[in-house]
């Protein structure tokens, strides 16, 4: 077994094949710490220092070395110091062969030949390093287990041959041995396996630049995984990110293809020209789309912008019979409590007209049951519940007493507790304690959503308040996101009025989309106190072009700003705002800023109102222009002017980290 080198990261200047650095003992394992979670056994007692297990129904195959359950550190660690270092993006072959010379043994181990189709036991050989490839043969006796029966020894045998006996290394599964001999080339590969399956990009050896390869995409990528591994990114971004990537991947194809028929063909002819319009489309379309996967990519990126996300939910209607009917939530119902309920609530709904009232021990029961026009009550106690109340009917939800008295609780992992789509909603009244979510406590997606005399105690973000949502929020308290406590996303309409809104990341954050267009979100801010978060107390996501486009102020004071209207060649700076510049940035250097010469208190109020009338009125002018490159030169100015906001007074803004208001230029 070769001697195998320490970190080569550590050492200042590139990697080179030179390079000799003093060897550690092989019994350590090349990425084995003492407190490492594949160190599954006593490092004192001789033996493998990793699990074993048997494939899932190939009970006749011999257990195999379990290398898949790595930790994030374990798998940066490996990448950063063993086997990439700073290379780059072309070299990772050359540096990964390399690394598989020091660690792997060259023969005498079994592997299990996993494809999609057949399992088959084999033993290597010998191992082509420079093309990551084994050199094996069938084990003796042959096992074999496939979805068809049609793979015979002999079958396979020619199989082999026509592979020349070279296997790819990521297609082969290290047959576990406890002897600890081959801990090392079981990781080895297992990294290899996890490299081309999870960070690897067809692409990524066209593109150079002066960032190493693994900072510019094996970390990016690999936190990614993680975070979507451990419930930290929402579903619907999830599902954005696969299918960018698979049309990437199907553009990228189709692109080789291209310069590869425009290569042989040596004739100017007409043919030629449009492929080659057709590859300027395609390598355009492909360069959106990386920029797009990059942005999600990025954990900084990923949490100022904004995404679509559709919700599934249907909406019930008016019940068959038309009636309406009153739900009671009560996990006990005892008689002081219902005649209470019959006096103060019940009664005032009888003499309207004859009701129907339903009892559920549970809030989740009562809100799937609701058709449109139901009443839920829910009566003091403190409710567990381990589903999403998806809310699409115009319903009230609304608590029998104090908030700190009925709350409702949720376990268990989901992207969302409260999910809003219903044309009116109200909820008022109660207390909501958020656990384990991906997303907000609260999301609308569409339609108007009144919460009303409750409290957020969040865990990720408050609330969500998406395009073409309403949400109106009243006399209620929000703290405890680690993310945002509100988030408001371009053309929704949001109201607040006498909040709270504390200990969160930020308090509010006003997203955008990167490349869709839509209007400023309207806002009012109405005597809300927003103190002792984090970051800023509000925090405005906009394109650097808005900011570029303030002239000097012909009246000095706070309440008008004079702004430049963008000429053409402006506006198209504006639409070609340069996404890799702002990922490197993002990653570096770029920070939210604060203007820390106005107080918290008052003058906070009057740049908010600054701030977002002067993006909202540059977007109208991007938005005119885009109109009329469309042909449509008759927009009414009225319909293009954008009043921005209600109102923004009496808000305070008390111990923000880093201010009351800041600014995320893009």
């Amino acid at each position: 077994m070769a001697d195998v080198p320490r970190a080569m990261a550590a050492q200042p200047g590139r990697r080179g094949r030179a390079d000799a650095e003093e060897p550690v003992a092989a019994e350590r394992g090349l990425f084995q710490d003492e407190d490492s979670c594949s160190d599954c056994s006593n490092h004192d007692k001789p033996g493998s220092n990793l699990q074993s297990f048997v494939p899932e129904g190939k009970t006749h195959f011999p257990e195999i070395f379990q290398t898949s359950q790595l930790l994030f550190y374990e798998r940066f660690r490996a990448y950063q110091d063993y086997i990439l270092a700073d290379c780059k993006a072309s070299e990772v072959r050359e540096f990964t062969a390399e690394f598989l010379e020091k660690v792997l043994e060259p023969s005498g181990w079994q592997a299990v030949w996993h494809t999609n189709v057949f399992e088959v036991l084999v033993e290597v050989t010998d191992v082509d390093f420079a093309a990551l490839k084994a050199v094996v043969r069938l084990a003796d006796p042959y096992l074999c287990e496939s979805q068809v029966s049609s793979f015979t020894l002999e079958c396979m045998n020619e199989l082999l041959d026509l592979k020349e006996h070279r296997l790819p290394l990521q297609e082969l599964w290290v047959v576990f041995d406890d002897s600890g001999v081959f801990d090392q080339t079981a990781l080895a590969i297992e990294h290899v396996r996890f490299f081309y399956q999870n960070i690897w990009r067809s692409w990524d050896e066209e593109e150079e630049d002066e960032y190493d390869y693994f900072v510019r995409c094996v970390e990016p990528r690999l936190r990614l995984h993680y975070d979507i591994l451990e419930d930290r990114v929402p579903s619907g971004l999830i599902v954005d990110y696969h299918n960018l990537l698979s049309q990437c991947e199907e553009s990228y194809r189709k692109f080789l293809n291209l310069r590869s028929s425009l290569s042989n063909c040596n004739s100017d002819s007409e043919q030629e020209n449009i492929s080659m319009v057709e590859g300027l489309k395609l390598y355009s379309e492909i360069e959106q789309l990386k920029q797009k996967l990059k942005l999600i990519e990025n954990p900084l990126l990923r949490y100022v912008f904004g995404y679509q996300k559709n919700s599934n939910i249907q909406a019930k209607g008016i019940r068959p019979n038309g009636q309406k009917v009153m739900h009671v939530v009560s996990s006990t119902m005892m008689t002081g409590l219902l005649r209470s309920l019959l006096r103060d609530r019940l009664s005032q709904e009888l003499c309207k007209e004859e009701t129907e009232i339903q009892f559920h021990s549970d809030p989740l029961s009562a809100i799937n049951a609701c058709y449109e026009g139901d009443t839920v009550i829910v009566c003091p106690g403190h409710y567990m519940v381990h589903g999403t109340f998806a809310i699409a009917d115009s319903i009230d939800l609304e608590g029998y007493g104090l908030p700190d008295d009925i709350v409702i609780e949720k376990r268990g992992k989901g992207d969302t507790f409260v999910d809003c789509t219903g044309v009116d909603i109200k909820i008022s009244g109660i207390k909501f304690i958020q656990h384990d979510a991906v997303e907000g406590i609260l999301i609308i997606h569409r339609g108007k959503t009144t919460l009303e005399n409750c409290v957020l105690q969040c865990e990720t973000t408050g609330v969500t308040v998406r395009t073409s949502a309403e949400f109106l929020m009243k006399n209620s308290d929000l703290y405890g996101a680690k993310g945002a406590g509100i988030e408001i996303y371009p053309g929704s309409k949001c109201t607040l009025s006498d909040n709270g809104i504390h200990h969160c990341k930020e308090g509010i954050l006003i997203k955008d989309f990167l490349d869709e267009h839509y209007d400023i979100p309207k806002i009012s801010m109405v005597n809300n106190v927003i103190h002792n978060n984090e970051g800023y107390g509000v925090v405005l996501v906009k394109p650097t072009i808005f900011s570029d486009l303030q002239e000097n102020v012909q009246d000095e004071t706070e309440e008008n700003r004079a702004l430049k209207v963008p000429t053409s060649e402006e506006a198209d700076t504006a639409e070609r705002i340069d996404l890799e510049e702002l990922i490197q940035c993002a990653t570096g250097k770029m920070e939210l800023y604060a203007r820390s010469s106005l107080s918290e208190q008052v003058e906070g109020n009057c740049e908010i109102v600054n701030e977002l009338v002067a993006a909202s009125t540059q977007k109208g002018q991007m938005k005119k222009k885009r109109l009329s490159e469309l042909g449509i030169t008759q927009a009414d100015d009225k319909l293009m002017s954008q009043e921005m906001f209600v109102s923004i007074v009496g808000n305070q803004f008390k111990w923000n980290g880093k201010g009351s208001f800041g600014t995320f230029l893009f």
